[in-house]
């Protein structure tokens, strides 16, 4: 027992000096978070910006697979969390380089949410990278709806420039 008394921590730095210095640093910090807009005071708390900073990096697990990781932007796509989507699909490229298939496929859906965001100049070159893919030697390996999707979504932006 006597061990365990002896291993205990040491909390002596709890003096009232410490509260004392923690009060004034509070006092302090509130202070400089809070901004006056008129009569009324509006409240920044910081661990809330940082929390809400952070969210914007999604965590996406490293043992999904290629199908699970489009299921998952599809459904992110669906519920127009579009930032949520191209972080799955980017996934996919960055990590499946070799899986073709999923590859046209991620960078068909990146394009087309560019387009559903109204991003036209950045979709189509997004959707003409794309159909350069299919102009290659090894274009038989590839899937052949993308290409024929990519030319759909790229007549459309051509008539929406017209």
């Amino acid at each position: 027992m006597d061990g365990f008394l002896k291993d205990k921590p040491d909390f002596s730095w709890r003096k009232p000096q410490f509260y004392l210095f923690l009060r004034f640093i509070k006092k302090y910090a509130h202070t400089m978070i809070t901004l006056k807009y008129g009569g009324m005071g509006l409240r920044i708390i910081p661990i809330m910006l940082g929390i809400a900073a952070c969210t914007s990096m999604l965590y996406i697990p490293e043992n999904l697979s290629p199908a699970e990781l489009i299921q998952k932007g599809q459904e992110a796509s669906d519920r127009n969390k579009y930032k949520q989507s191209l972080q799955y699909y980017e996934a996919i490229i960055e990590r499946y380089p070799s899986y073709i298939d999923e590859i046209c496929a991620a960078e068909y859906e990146i394009a087309f949410i560019h387009y559903k965001q109204k991003k036209y100049e950045l979709a189509k070159s997004e959707f003409q990278a794309l159909l350069s893919r299919y102009d290659t030697p090894d274009a038989e390996l590839l899937p052949l709806q993308f290409k024929k999707l990519t030319e759909i979504v790229l007549a459309k932006i051509a008539a929406k420039e017209h």
